[in-house]
């Protein structure tokens, strides 16, 4: 009897990575733009005089006379953390919806929501309407980041996921440098807000490229995609939970996450307000991800399908090395003068994006297509809750106390953290992913 091979890439497969890979750009340039402006932001809301708005003023006062001290970059890092808990609570939901109903219909809308919340966070009068449309801009993208890694899934063969979802993840961050290089460039040119107003129309229109686009068949380019149509019990989700490559996975990725919302939400207002770095860090931060994003999470995909015939724990051993190694170059981030610590900056940040396509391969190929939608919002809501909604918040206010290089010693030890769940990791994965086709419980 003959064995069933993995199917190649299924037609319209590379026009369907190209769009998903322009909205993931968008996304990611979205999300850094608010960072970019951070000095803006604290200008206009906490400044000298009050700032626009009077309410809050009140409250960083009240609180100055109970605590001792205003917790200004706190409040700006609840911005972010608004965005990342509406992102994560809703992720599941759409994850669910997704199973069901069209996916390239919820990513089309999802887009537009999001862009055109984005719009409205330019014309926010105050800080709580700041807040509120950034808590929209969390709904649309979790319309969007369950569903897209499971079309690129099921329109690619396992062999070559760590491959193509390491290009799809690229425009994590390319789109961040983006980011931070137009919100910095519109701050001086146009204002502030008109790093908001920019992605709203093509936003737009990729989400409306989206709606037209075909739904693929669930499973086909996996080994095992005989029984169709599925339905999945909500029992069915606790299988999750028994699979020892999916926790570890999604633990080491809450750390890594952490790490990289407090990098990403505060290194540049720390290089030009805590080290004197001047203008252009944005820029420069922004080149800096550019070329070590895109250089490690190419390098890490192929690196983990490469290593894959001889250490079935591969994507693993490459994600836990690369963080491993990061740990005392970021020290060096904050230990060295400027501009060698831009060295440093780069070096760190490229291990941090090495693990980006190994560790999505892994939640691809350890769960069934049928709930694969669902596995990732999961782990999406886990990261964040336990990544990058509280990192700038707590990094915030542990700055506010006691200092920038203190509270950024916290995302050195995340380093280390992640490193430690992935190499235990690695020992489960090749029967994790052997019995993700079996494991789930079907009903016709």
């Amino acid at each position: 009897m003959k064995t069933r091979q993995a199917h190649p890439a299924l037609p319209g497969a590379r026009s369907a990575l190209v769009l998903l890979l322009l909205i993931n750009l968008f996304n990611y340039i979205d999300r850094q733009v608010l960072a970019a402006v951070v000095p803006e932001l604290r200008q206009a809301f906490f400044g000298a005089n009050g700032g626009a708005d009077s309410s809050l003023a009140g409250f960083l006062n009240w609180f100055q006379t109970t605590f001792g001290f205003k917790p200004e970059n706190a409040m700006i890092g609840l911005l972010s953390m608004a965005f990342m808990v509406t992102y994560m609570v809703t992720a599941p939901i759409f994850g669910r919806m997704a199973e069901k109903r069209s996916r390239w219909m919820l990513i089309g809308v999802g887009v537009i929501l999001w862009s055109l919340a984005s719009g409205a966070t330019g014309l926010a009068g105050s800080f709580l309407v700041l807040l509120i449309t950034r808590c929209f801009v969390g709904v649309g993208e979790a319309a969007y980041g369950p569903i897209a890694p499971t079309v690129i899934s099921d329109l690619y063969p396992a062999k070559d996921r760590g491959r193509v979802l390491s290009w799809f993840y690229m425009a994590i961050p390319v789109g961040s440098a983006l980011g931070y290089v137009l919100g910095e460039q519109m701050a001086h040119t146009l204002g502030w807000r008109w790093a908001f107003y920019v992605v709203v129309v093509p936003g737009i229109a990729l989400g409306l490229w989206a709606l037209f686009k075909p739904e693929p068949p669930r499973g086909q380019a996996d080994l095992d995609h005989t029984m169709s149509p599925h339905t999945v019990q909500w029992r069915d989700y606790l299988i999750l939970a028994r699979t020892p490559s999916y926790v570890l996975n999604t633990l080491g990725m809450c750390a890594m996450t952490f790490a990289i919302g407090g990098i990403g939400f505060w290194m540049v207002d720390y290089v030009k307000e805590y080290r004197g770095v001047g203008s252009g860090a944005s820029t420069t931060f922004g080149l800096i991800l550019t070329v070590a994003g895109l250089s490690a999470t190419l390098l890490g995909g192929i690196a983990g399908d490469k290593l894959r015939p001889r250490f079935p724990g591969s994507y693993f051993l490459v994600s836990a090395v690369a963080m491993f190694a990061g740990f005392p170059l970021f020290l060096g981030v904050l230990y060295l003068p400027f501009p060698l610590a831009w060295v440093f900056v780069f070096l760190a940040c490229f291990c941090l994006f090495f693990n980006t396509g190994p560790t999505n391969t892994i939640l691809a190929n350890v769960t069934h297509p049928a709930m694969r939608a669902q596995a990732f919002a999961l782990n999406i809501f886990f990261i964040h809750a336990l990544g990058d909604v509280i990192s700038p918040v707590i990094i915030g206010l542990v700055s506010d106390k006691y200092g920038m290089n203190t509270a950024f010693l916290i995302v050195g030890v995340m380093f280390v953290v992640s490193g430690i769940f992935w190499s235990l990791g690695a020992q489960h994965l090749a029967r994790d992913t052997e019995l993700a086709p079996k494991r789930l419980r079907l009903t016709e």
